[in-house]
């Protein structure tokens, strides 16, 4: 499973993991250099996920005549520009553009690099090639955001977008290299593509992602106070307990992979929503000790990241006639997951209910997307149905 190609697209994933969450890490860095408050530089990380919103669907429908790996070198050249401006952006106008940009090809990228990662192996391990791509992402928890953190608190925010763009510069290398030409599909007129919008399976998939999904994120936005307020680890120990989600994410996301090729994505899909269910509700239980703690937050960094081959797997196989905007639409959903978890995460924390209350609300989060993938079968058993009594 190890192929060039399949490299090359996680090295783009690493790139883009970084300089999503990277920012979290520097933000009162970059607040203080240009002058501005932290909830203010909190601007720059909703801007990029604006920026992921609004860039997955339009850019691959306007790109949908050329061949994917025209399409997914120019996403990067892009990244790499407009991560170029916020290493010399001088003040928050233009950070915040340069973020908004910077987000543009996150989307599309993911969402026609696991069309293409599907298309590089045989069917039966499908799956396990998309988990290779979304690998990069992972170990960008382990690896690229501890270092970039470490970067601009001690020499400059600005060297942690330089060393995003030296990645982005790379990933051009690799695609251009080791990336196989593959031919493109039949043109669709956008307004034909646009008709999977009318499906009804296609809006609970996109349902699950930005509701089940988003339990994770409950949980994970609000780790650090939760670890050190309620789990009583130091604050210099936050960050290597960071990495440690990071490399359950790894393991999960890679497990998830092979699970997704094993069972139907969709039944694999709400297995490990169950499982993240329970993850989250012990996490709320067990959070006072340290070494439980520790545990579960390897094991539902895992369980939370080994959803993410499967539902997109799910996402391509219900619209195969349209299938890079589907999946890029997918990667959207992933960023309104991150904006709803954290929002509805921070509201019984607002009403006085203490750092464990968030797990609960992302426990209610996932269990909504078991729910959803229960419609998801329901509703392919219906279609089953009909078709027999037709026949």
């Amino acid at each position: 499973m190890f192929k060039k190609s399949l490299i090359a697209l996680a090295i783009g994933g690493f790139g883009i993991g970084m300089t999503e969450f990277v920012m979290m890490g520097i933000l009162p860095d970059v607040a203080k250099d240009l002058n501005v408050t932290i909830p203010q530089a909190g601007h720059f990380i909703s801007a990029y996920a604006l920026g992921v919103v609004i860039g997955a669907p339009i850019l691959v429908a306007i790109a949908g005549n050329y061949s994917p790996k025209k399409i997914l070198l120019s996403l990067m050249i892009g990244f790499t520009v407009f991560n170029s401006l916020s290493v010399f952006a001088s003040s928050y106008g233009l950070m915040l553009i340069s973020r908004l940009l910077s987000g543009l090809p996150h989307g599309a990228f993911f969402g026609v690099g696991a069309v293409v990662a599907s298309r590089l192996v045989a069917k039966e391990k499908a799956a396990s090639a998309v988990a290779m791509m979304f690998s990069g992402l992972t170990v960008a928890n382990i690896i690229g955001i501890p270092l970039g953190t470490y970067v601009g608190h001690n020499i400059s925010w600005r060297y942690t977008f330089m060393i995003v763009v030296f990645i982005g510069l790379l990933t051009v290398i690799a695609i251009r290299f080791w990336l196989p030409k593959i031919e493109k599909s039949e043109p669709i007129p956008i307004k034909q593509a646009l008709k999977i919008f009318k499906r009804t399976e296609l809006w609970l998939i996109l349902a699950i992602t930005a509701i089940g999904t988003g339990g994770f994120f409950a949980w994970y936005s609000y780790i650090t106070p939760l670890l050190t307020e309620v789990s009583g680890f130091d604050n210099d120990m936050v960050i290597f307990i960071l990495m440690l989600a990071g490399l359950g994410m790894t393991c999960g996301n890679i497990l998830g992979g092979k699970l997704a090729d094993s069972f139907s994505p969709i039944k694999a899909t709400a297995i490990l929503l169950s499982a993240m269910t329970l993850c989250l509700i012990t996490i709320s239980l067990i959070a006072p000790i340290q070494w439980a703690m520790l545990l579960m937050v390897f094991v539902t960094g895992a369980f939370a990241f080994s959803t993410a081959p499967s539902i997109q797997m799910l996402m391509i196989k219900s619209a195969k006639e349209s299938e890079m905007l589907a999946s890029s639409v997918n990667q959207a959903a992933f960023n309104i997951a991150n904006a709803v978890g954290a929002f509805l995460g921070g509201l019984p924390i607002a009403a006085g209910y203490g750092y464990t209350s968030p797990e609960l609300v992302g426990a209610c989060l996932a269990f909504g997307g078991i729910l959803l993938s229960i419609s998801v079968m329901a509703l392919r058993k219906k279609r089953a149905k009909q078709a027999a009594a037709q026949a």
